[in-house]
């Protein structure tokens, strides 16, 4: 675990972390529960968790763990549920789960295509409407989503991929119009180059080395996008981070 400052004034709150297992959703969740939030993880691999759960706990965080397939809306009640019944709250919902199944449209890959959409747009909408009555009843809660700068900067091989983040980046503008009562606070982070294992999700041998080989030249470690959310998530009540970008220096 990386050694993270715990921050003398944080405001303690319930975070739910989809995708919680590997990556930028592990170490969000080690950053939070340092600086003295409650995390709830949820993924679909028991295993991770388990793992992020025993470092967070070594280190005096509080944790909770659930398998959760996003793409099922009942798994995602479900979750919600639990958290609440356990914490007696949910303050946010980081809905950083995903899949990239990247590859040229002319491979006609229907069920790659389809698991992105499941995971990556449907996923964020049943978190949605999971969380959003708790929000409401609560009169306070937060949706952080990670997004990405591929749907920023289009490139070749990751059309789909981007489209349903650019749905997600429209969902969240229009989530944000329909809730100015400062109830629901927004906050998209769009992500560039990070090492993580979403290469693991590509089908496609050789875009899935050549996209290791990028990670492994410039990209950043999950922790910077993990200080973006806790930045976020630190704001008082009456302001509200729309949109972060966060990419290495060195990325075009």
């Amino acid at each position: 675990m990386t050694n993270i400052e715990i921050h003398p004034k944080v405001d303690p709150k319930v975070v739910v972390i989809t995708g919680a297992g590997t990556g930028i959703g592990a170490a969000t969740a080690e950053l939070l529960a340092a600086q003295g939030h409650s995390v709830v993880l949820a993924a679909r691999r028991r295993a991770r968790l388990d793992e992020v759960a025993q470092t967070i706990r070594a280190g005096g965080g509080t944790v909770a763990t659930h398998v959760a397939d996003v793409a099922q809306y009942d798994d995602v009640q479900r979750l919600v549920d639990a958290t609440v019944d356990q914490f007696g709250r949910l303050d946010v919902l980081v809905s950083n789960a995903g899949v990239a199944k990247i590859g040229p449209l002319a491979d006609g890959d229907l069920r790659g295509w389809s698991e992105m959409i499941d995971v990556n747009l449907r996923g964020v909408l049943h978190g949605i409407a999971a969380a959003m009555p708790v929000f409401r009843r609560q009169g306070a809660g937060h949706f952080v989503t990670t997004l990405s700068t591929s749907g920023i900067k289009i490139v070749p091989n990751q059309g789909v991929y981007a489209a349903t983040k650019n749905a997600v980046r429209t969902l969240l503008e229009a989530l944000r119009q329909e809730n100015t009562d400062g109830v629901v606070r927004t906050t998209g982070i769009s992500p560039g180059m990070v090492s993580t294992e979403l290469t693991d999700s590509m089908d496609n041998p050789e875009l899935r080395a050549q996209t290791r080989a990028t990670m492994a030249d410039f990209g950043i470690p999950p922790a910077a996008v993990a200080r973006a959310v806790a930045f976020a998530i630190s704001q008082p009540p009456d302001v509200e981070i729309g949109d972060i970008t966060i990419r290495p220096t060195l990325q075009g």
